[in-house]
């Protein structure tokens, strides 16, 4: 009996010891590889390692702790002396001192672990857990990064980096293509003034919704196939809305192109950032937000070239109008439907498929990123060195990273309540320890940028046009008490008042009424054929025996007590007429928002150049205070070739913090979560485009100096915030 408890009790201790030797160890090889992996690279890129540390440890990464009562097994020493040479008499104590129940026992009291049983995860400090977790993540991270710089950087990455452009390309088209149709969109379907001005915010709201629900949907069923699916889903119902006629339906559909582009900014930044090692990262993604400042000066050039030209229209019949700003719509659809096409052909993200166990998929696919480099160095030769086993050790990283891969694989199925459930438990997970610090700092930075670039967007060009047009009535004609007799009206009548005046037996014939207003006029057996009158309004006036033929004068323009005495009206205009050729600022506005996107160029490029050289957080807090104290200045500006020059300065240094902001928050998730958590900060970019178009809206006209104050007060503060942010240069993508 002594024997058998000498016996028992040196299995306890031996069973003890195991778990603390195995712990130590798997502390012990996660700081070395932590360590070791940067310096290995710099002399040669060297793999065996971690196939020797595989050896060293076989059989402590092939049987990870579980908790059906399995044990460590520690390789390093061969087997242990507690347990080598037992019999199955001694096997049978074993199990029964592992918690393993015998057929007359009863259940475990509360809160008591079974000896040799793992420790579950309640019962457990919950910063132990997230640190042991995170050190499997950086072990996988190290040794992703050393096999993406053994497949190099050359023809792959440019591909994808044109492909992922031209998506990137397309949510900038998104962005601004509803401020150049907005005007012409509500004139030519006739949307009163309540109505005016929600085509702007549903599409930032379906854009807000989508880049929620796509970046989400890309940690869970992979970059490329989200990708597709939304954009698809843009160049659709953006296609569509070129030809529907009602507003009602138009809104609908813009909201619809809304939510599918809205994925492109968190997926392309995801996608592209995990086939970039760490040396190239911040540079090419600064490279790639070029595309987004393409996609504003292809709208702003697409709308100056097409919009004002009313020739460019057609109709079927009445009821059908298919106008100039229609034809606009269309073309700006065509980077989408490219991005597309493009797609197709390029493969899955290889990050992605190690982190849902999918090993033989990701080492394709980086064996032809490495084929695809080597072949365009003149290397055709030169041989993958990673083999597939390699590649299937990868996920044996302990119990924590097993239990995230089986997450993430039931999460990876298209059933609908699980998907949802998943992005909202893997966005609560961006808000936990040790990232809910750092995810409350990014999301101020976000909104705070987000909400003067786009409030701003709004206020410049409306006071633009108040200038415009407050010169335009400083040249205002005014005709008082003048008496017009059998005369032929055959030309245009622009910016002009006419007041008490008299018109007898005159003729109006194939003409324009451009700005002009009648106010306590009368007009007896006058004719008026093939009339357009834009701007123009009959205020208090008096129609005796007229006769209208061809006109667009209605009952919303003969207003305040207008009689219409014995007149006939025939083959009246219907629907609203376009005012593109008679706008006076039309041309103007949209020159001036090509400048503003062109001014954007040189600060893309110094920000590309230095993205790397003085760091993320520099760049992005220096720009963002550079850019409030910029937007502070506006309040001296008087004129409008001051204001124009003020949007240009404003526009070139808030580019490199935009350009910085995507950067580091590429680098701050990790693989599991950087879609979703990207795709909740640009969802917040949105929501902050939204409250800005409504705030600064119904001040322009009002007062320059809230708007000013606040824009510049916000980004300045969301500067200093942004200064507080991690830097993010020297991690790996875990």
């Amino acid at each position: 009996m002594e024997d058998t408890y000498n016996n028992r009790t040196s299995l306890v201790k031996g069973a003890k010891g195991m778990v603390k030797e195995a712990k130590r160890h798997a502390a012990k090889k996660v700081n070395k590889v932590v360590d070791r992996a940067t310096d290995e690279y710099s002399t040669h890129r060297n793999y065996s390692r971690f196939q020797d540390e595989e050896d060293e440890d076989e059989d402590f990464y092939r049987n990870p702790p579980r908790q059906d009562g399995e044990g460590y097994h520690d390789n390093e020493e061969g087997s242990s002396d507690a347990t080598e040479g037992h019999d199955d008499e001694d096997e049978i104590y074993e199990g029964e001192y592992q918690g393993i129940p015998s057929a007359g026992d009863k259940k475990h009291k509360e809160g008591q672990v079974a000896l040799g049983q793992p420790v579950s995860d309640s019962t457990r400090d919950r910063k132990e857990l997230e640190q042991e977790r995170q050190a499997d993540e950086e072990e996988l991270a190290q040794q992703y990064e050393l096999i993406i710089q053994e497949c190099g950087h050359g023809r792959f990455q440019w591909q994808l980096f044109l492909v992922l452009g031209l998506a990137l390309m397309s949510d900038g088209v998104e962005v601004f293509v509803v401020g150049f149709v907005l005007p012409s969109a509500e004139t030519d379907m006739c949307v009163p003034n309540s109505s005016s001005g929600w085509l702007g915010s549903v599409v930032y709201l379906g854009m807000m919704v989508g880049a929620f629900f796509w970046g989400g949907m890309s940690d869970k069923v992979g970059r490329r196939q989200c990708l597709l699916i939304c954009m698809s889903t843009n160049g659709f119902f953006a296609f569509l809305s070129s030809f529907v006629q009602g507003y009602g339906l138009f809104l609908l559909c813009r909201l619809a192109a809304g939510f599918g582009i809205g994925g492109a900014v968190p997926i392309v930044f995801s996608f592209f950032a995990e086939v970039l090692s760490r040396e190239k990262r911040g540079e090419h993604l600064s490279w790639l937000c070029m595309f987004w400042m393409i996609g504003e000066i292809y709208a702003s050039a697409m709308a100056w070239a097409i919009i004002p030209h009313y020739g460019w229209s057609f109709s079927m019949g009445s009821a059908y109008q298919f106008h100039s700003w229609r034809v606009f719509v269309v073309v700006c659809a065509l980077p989408c439907v490219c991005a597309v096409v493009a797609l197709t052909f390029m493969p899955e993200s290889p990050r992605f498929y190690l982190e849902v166990g999918k090993h033989d998929e990701a080492w394709m696919i980086l064996k032809q990123i490495h084929d695809t480099n080597m072949r365009a160095r003149g290397q055709p030769e030169k041989v993958f060195t990673v083999s597939v086993c390699f590649f299937r050790a990868l996920p044996r990283l302990g119990f924590l990273a097993l239990k995230e891969a089986k997450r993430l694989i039931s999460c990876h199925h298209w059933d609908r309540f699980k998907r949802f459930h998943c992005i909202y438990l893997n966005l609560m997970k961006c808000f936990n320890y040790p990232m809910q610090e750092n995810m409350m700092r990014l999301a101020i930075v976000w909104f705070t940028l987000s909400f003067g670039y786009y409030g701003l967007s709004v206020w410049f060009p409306d006071v633009i046009k108040h200038l415009q047009a407050d010169e335009y009535a400083s040249k205002v004609q005014i005709h008082i008490n003048e008496r017009i007799e059998g005369f032929t009206f055959n030309f245009t009548l622009e910016n002009q008042i006419h007041k008490n005046s008299l018109f007898i037996n005159d003729q109006f014939i194939n003409m324009k009424l451009k700005s002009v207003t009648f106010i306590d006029s009368t007009f007896r057996n006058c004719y008026f054929d093939d009339v357009t009158s834009v701007g123009s309004i009959f205020r208090n006036c008096t129609f005796v025996d007229a006769f209208f033929f061809n006109t667009d004068i209605d009952e919303s323009k003969l207003i305040d007590g207008t009689e219409v005495v014995n007149s006939t009206f025939t083959h009246n205009k219907t629907g609203c007429q376009m005012t593109f050729d008679d706008d006076y600022s039309a041309y103007w506005v949209y020159f001036i928002n090509f400048l503003g996107t062109l001014a954007v160029l040189p600060g893309n490029i110094v920000s590309a150049l230095l993205m790397d050289k003085i760091g993320r957080l520099s760049m992005l807090g220096g720009s963002m205070v550079l850019s409030g104290i910029s937007c502070f200045f506006l309040w001296f500006g008087t004129s409008e070739s001051m204001m124009i020059f003020m949007l240009c300065l404003y526009n070139g240094l808030s580019i490199s913090a935009w350009n910085s902001l995507d950067v580091v928050t590429t680098e701050s998730f990790p693989t599991v979560r950087r879609g979703t958590g990207f795709g909740f900060c640009n969802a917040l970019c949105k929501l902050a485009a939204v409250l800005g178009n409504l705030i600064f809206g119904s001040l322009v006209g009002i007062t320059k100096a809230i708007p000013i104050l606040m824009a510049s007060s916000v980004l300045v503060g969301g500067g200093l915030v942004g200064l507080r942010l991690p830097d993010t240069r020297a991690n790996v993508l875990m």
